[in-house]
């Protein structure tokens, strides 16, 4: 369904949602953004089929008499005690999907054309009761600080300038993103773009951005390639799932990121504990065991251990 036709939908479901009456099929062409402009016939096919395909996601569309002394002055409503839903209990990862949606709403209110249509409803003389709204308004928030100014600049195509801190890393980086869209991802928010510093589309985890999101330049300053589907680049991009275990021994107090990761921490010796560390890809987690120096030591398997004794003859000058 294309993001044109899903807020025509959405902005009738708010339009017969918060009328305390009936609404005229005509009243509904006013105020809904789309209908305004087409012809009588394409108006009657497309309210139609809206209706109709309203009506198949289950959303309880009721038509009446608007006047009871004139049968044939009929209109469209929605019950608001027949659209709510009971309370909803949510796994974690179904809350993540809703997540980006709810965040959205939360911060955004109401689009600008579904806030005209309610504008056009009271101007109208039709009473509204927008606390209806909170029928279909979603309560799962995100508390990454980045989200906030990302989402700006994505809605307004301004480019940002970032300190992100790589998986594994010391120290963060500067990173200057044209954000196309953030996607939640195993339970995780993540915003995509294209990476002017790497010229090449590129993904970043909002946990892992630090400081303040500084915008670039002027908004409107990029477009979103067309046919971008976020969902299928973010599968592209993450990282595969890791599927093996390293047995790392780390000395006390170091080694934060592979603590954070290990599936468990055993003590070992005075000063050293023994970490599981899961990985996808034995020459990464090499690299990042190799930065640690004399703190970490590989135990196993052989891939790991044998990366890592590559990285450090490599940076020592000794031939392998």
């Amino acid at each position: 369904m294309s993001a044109r036709k899903s807020e025509r939908l959405l902005n009738v479901v708010i339009c017969l949602l918060v009328a305390r009456t009936y609404v005229t099929k005509e009243r509904i062409r006013e105020v809904v953004e789309g209908y305004a402009g087409q012809t009588d016939d394409a108006f009657e096919k497309m309210f139609e089929r809206d209706k109709d395909e309203l009506r198949d996601l289950g959303i309880p569309i009721e038509m009446g008499t608007i006047d009871k002394f004139f049968s044939d002055d009929v209109g469209y409503r929605i019950r608001r005690d027949v659209f709510e839903l009971p309370e909803v209990h949510l796994e974690p990862d179904e809350a993540a999907v809703l997540g980006v949606a709810a965040r959205v709403w939360q911060h955004a209110s109401l689009a600008e054309a579904t806030t005209s249509a309610v504008l056009k409803l009271k101007a109208a003389g039709i009473q509204t009761d927008q606390s209806a709204l909170s029928a279909i308004e979603p309560h799962v928030g995100a508390s990454e600080p980045a989200f906030d100014p990302l989402w700006s600049a994505v809605v307004s195509r301004t480019a940002v300038r970032f300190q992100h801190l790589r998986s594994g890393a010391s120290e963060p980086t500067t990173r200057t993103l044209e954000p196309w869209g953030i996607v939640s991802w195993h339970g995780r928010w993540y915003v995509v773009g294209r990476d002017r510093d790497r010229q090449a589309t590129r993904m970043f985890r909002l946990s892992r951005i630090g400081g303040d999101v500084k915008t670039i330049g002027e908004p409107g300053a990029f477009t979103v390639p067309e046919g971008t589907d976020l969902r299928s680049l973010v599968s592209e991009l993450a990282p595969p799932r890791p599927t093996s275990e390293a047995k790392v021994r780390a000395r006390t107090g170091s080694c934060v990121s592979l603590r954070r990761r290990a599936n468990a921490i055993e003590p070992y010796e005075e000063g050293w504990d023994l970490l599981h560390v899961p990985y996808a890809d034995s020459g990464v987690l090499a690299e990042e065991i190799a930065s640690y120096g004399p703190d970490a030591v590989v135990e196993g398997p052989g891939d790991v251990l044998d990366g890592v004794l590559s990285r450090l003859r490599s940076v020592a000058g000794v031939s392998i």
